[in-house]
């Protein structure tokens, strides 16, 4: 049997602290997962989608509701759906005010529940979130059906025994009588096992911001003699927060950290080192190829490794033995290693990050 597990959609988002250009893309691509998902499903023949939790925002739109009615309709296929902390079950809420395709299940209540799909010899249990958190609900939990395959869905938390968005520990995960747990919450995908349960969550979908960066996607989960999961990424725009050293040549040092191609991901690059200026308007039109690049400049100029070589301390005279090496030598290449030093030093008393050529 396969499944595909997927969570924190987290549709209609404001993507607050973005441009608008950049607002409206990304909440076009958010309306494009659900059918991603569903096409996924098809490719890779699963015979159950567990959705987690978080589908949506917290207020929804027609539009977006409409985007995954049409998905999990035509996915074909048992749906089971586990409300979260940002889309709980309330009058005004999707999974109460909305009608759902028949081959789709809502948990609704906290209380714990199940259906059996004989068909998969296989029972779900899963509970939704009536409000902003949750109780443990797997607290003195264990599965009891007759099935040979006994499947957890929840929006938890697996990280913080404290935490109020239910709270799951590996202990109740161990007791839990489950073959796989299924859950959503946490952005940053990550799994464990404990006795004889695979307890997995696959991250977003998709990033909003810096603070969520890199490659998202879902698990397919394959229940044979044991169960397997793999992380499967989805074509979904990303973000990368990153830290550059630019050293002589800032044009280069970004032509090497940037992709060749032409693309929609987001970028923030903090350019780093020491240098005689950086012309970060001249940089953004030389890679025009990715206009969702936002350059921030916090190199130092050059003349400033030697600012501190006058003073009366060990940090002042380890600058003038340098630079008094450096005006005795006549070799270019011991003044360059000399110069390189002094930089790197210089970076590290700072406190900037060192990156070595």
């Amino acid at each position: 049997m396969k499944i595909l597990h997927s969570a924190d959609w987290h549709m209609d988002s404001a993507f607050s602290g973005r441009t608008e250009a950049q607002s409206v893309y990304l909440r076009q691509e958010l309306l494009k997962i659900p059918r991603k998902i569903a096409d996924l499903c098809r490719s890779e023949n699963c015979d159950l989608l567990l959705l987690a939790g978080d589908l949506f925002d917290g207020a929804y739109t027609k539009e977006s509701y409409q985007a995954v009615y049409d998905a999990l309709k035509e996915v074909r296929i048992p749906v089971f759906i586990a409300p979260g902390n940002h889309d709980f079950c309330q009058p005004n809420s999707p999974y109460i005010r909305e009608n759902w395709p028949e081959n789709v299940h809502i948990f609704t209540h906290t209380a714990v529940e199940s259906q059996s799909l004989p068909e998969l010899d296989c029972r779900v249990y899963g509970a939704g979130y009536t409000a902003m958190d949750c109780p443990a609900l797997l607290e003195d939990f264990r599965a009891k059906g007759p099935e040979k395959w006994q499947i957890g869905v929840f929006h938890a938390d697996p990280a913080a025994s404290g935490s109020p968005y239910c709270p799951v520990t590996a202990q109740q995960v161990h007791i839990s009588g489950l073959q796989y747990l299924a859950l959503g919450h946490i952005h940053k995908g990550g799994s464990f096992r404990s006795g004889n349960t695979l307890c997995a969550w696959p991250g977003c979908p998709m990033g909003r911001g810096f603070d969520e960066p890199g490659q998202k996607g879902v698990i397919l989960v394959t229940l044979e003699d044991q169960v397997g999961a793999r992380f499967m990424p989805l074509d979904t725009p990303r973000f990368f927060d990153e830290t550059l050293d630019v050293g002589e040549d800032p044009s280069a040092a970004l032509g090497a950290m940037l992709p060749a191609a032409a693309t929609n991901d987001i970028y923030r690059v903090t350019l780093t080192g020491y240098c005689g200026g950086v012309e970060t308007q001249a940089l953004r039109k030389a890679f025009a190829h990715i206009p969702n690049l936002e350059l921030r400049d916090r190199t130092v100029p050059e003349t400033d490794i030697w600012s501190h070589m006058d003073q009366d301390s060990l940090e002042g005279m380890y600058f003038r033995i340098l630079h008094e090496a450096m005006d005795n030598t006549d070799s270019q290449r011991l003044e360059r290693c000399i110069q390189l030093a002094a930089r790197i030093s210089r970076q590290i008393l700072d406190g900037q990050e060192v990156t070595l050529p």
